[in-house]
């Protein structure tokens, strides 16, 4: 299975635990992954390591993602594909070294697909403030 297609599996997964706010994340895992029949290894191993890693530095990444809005907006406001589009690509980008150009087409590619018409302006816009934060 190609990456793009475990992360746009990974992405699902995030985006169903934040409409449903799950409490036994390694539960909904289990759940997922066998309800998707993924039954590689590397796709398991990248699933997991994201969503748990994601719950992880969960603070960290809504930081990033609020430091990084307009001044009238808040977490809330965001649609919850958005949302869950940023924090893998962030998750990729700050704590798995995924270089920055990488995490982010792909993240566009997902919005595309996902995403409402201003998603992937809105999400470039986002990951763009970030990485060039992180860099000075």
């Amino acid at each position: 299975m190609k990456r793009s297609a475990i992360r746009e599996l990974t992405f699902r997964l995030i985006y169903s635990l934040e409409i449903q706010k799950a409490e036994n994340i390694e539960e909904q895992i289990e759940i997922y992954l066998e309800c998707e029949e993924i039954v590689e290894n590397d796709a398991k191993e990248y699933i997991i390591d994201a969503v748990k890693g994601i719950e992880e530095h969960k603070e960290e990444i809504n930081n990033l993602i609020r430091k990084n809005l307009k001044a009238d907006w808040t977490l809330e406001r965001i649609s919850k594909v958005d949302f869950s589009i940023l924090k893998l690509a962030i998750y990729e980008i700050k704590f798995k070294n995924l270089p920055y150009k990488v995490a982010i087409n792909e993240a566009l590619e997902i919005a595309k697909k996902y995403g409402e018409t201003s998603s992937k302006n809105f999400i470039n816009g986002i990951l763009a403030s970030i990485v060039k934060e992180e860099q000075q």
